[in-house]
């Protein structure tokens, strides 16, 4: 093996598992034993899992709160010729983790970045909801405050393809209240524990599992599978409330959208002109 002066360092971006020890693929475990140096979003957790597999490479920390002092130093080692790999706390590094700014970091230095694929909670809940998963988009963690949540579920509302969100325990039933008062009754899946001795996956509308999730403490990490808006649906609510386009247009700037996106999804929604719409926002102006 060439020494670290000669050789070429390198970030490998490994995926651990969610839940299981199991799920961890070949090539991530001989990843995890032939680098110099594991970034682990959670040095006890990615001990237990070296433990488990007799690795014994050297374990640093790099998690949300040192990222931007020791993305820095990461990146030296990586130039002085050491191979480091970034893990998370579970699956893989760089979604809704601080690993995105070590990766973005290594770009700008032309470091060699190698992906070790593996599971990943959101793909892993996903499939196995039964909405449709041709289209997806995810959302990761909702904003902490009530009215900033609130005001955020108001706004990706007409949003159709099938929504993906990861949740903490102690904020769950808030979150699904505010879901079920911004959104509807809609049909959606609840995934907890995944791959774990305590999994559970319940489906059903928001309200049925508001309730079930209200009749007992819920721990543990949490993915939110939730059907999106049908384009027949969101003409059919806008039908029976009866609204005027000065209504419509008052709902889109309620969600602080700017005047060029409330034309935008106007006129998608609506089918009318450019220029009636943007009279009529000229008008309310006026009107205030």
């Amino acid at each position: 093996m060439k020494k670290d002066s000669q050789r070429e360092g390198i970030l490998y971006i490994c995926g651990t598992p969610i839940g299981n020890l199991k799920d961890i693929t070949l090539r991530a475990l001989n990843t995890l034993r032939e680098v110099d140096l594991i970034a682990a979003e959670d040095t006890r957790r990615t001990k237990n899992l070296l433990n488990h597999y007799q690795i014994n490479t050297p374990v640093t920390s790099y998690y949300e709160h040192n990222k931007l002092k020791k993305a820095p130093y990461l990146i030296v080692k990586i130039k002085e010729g050491k191979r480091v790999a970034l893990v998370s706390d579970a699956g893989m590094p760089g979604i809704s983790d601080p690993g995105y700014l070590l990766i973005n970091l290594a770009l700008q230095n032309n470091i060699q970045i190698i992906p070790v694929p593996g599971v990943s909670a959101l793909v892993t809940a996903l499939v196995i909801s039964g909405l449709p998963s041709n289209r997806f988009v995810f959302e990761g963690f909702l904003p902490r405050k009530n009215v900033e949540e609130k005001r955020y579920l108001a706004k990706i509302k007409d949003e159709k393809r099938t929504l993906v969100f990861y949740e903490a325990p102690h904020r769950l039933k808030k979150t699904l209240k505010n879901m079920l008062e911004e959104w509807g009754d809609r049909k959606m899946v609840m995934a907890r524990e995944l791959t774990k001795k305590y999994e559970e996956i319940l489906r059903g509308k928001i309200s049925q599992i508001l309730e079930e999730v209200g009749k007992r403490e819920i721990r543990g990490e949490i993915t939110l599978v939730v059907e999106g808006q049908s384009e027949e649906k969101e003409k059919n609510n806008f039908i029976k409330k009866g609204e005027t386009l000065e209504e419509f247009l008052k709902e889109l700037k309620l969600g602080e959208y700017s005047n060029k996106e409330i034309i935008k999804i106007t006129q998608e929604k609506l089918n009318i002109p450019k220029k009636v719409i943007y009279k009529k926002l000229l008008e309310m102006k006026n009107d205030i």
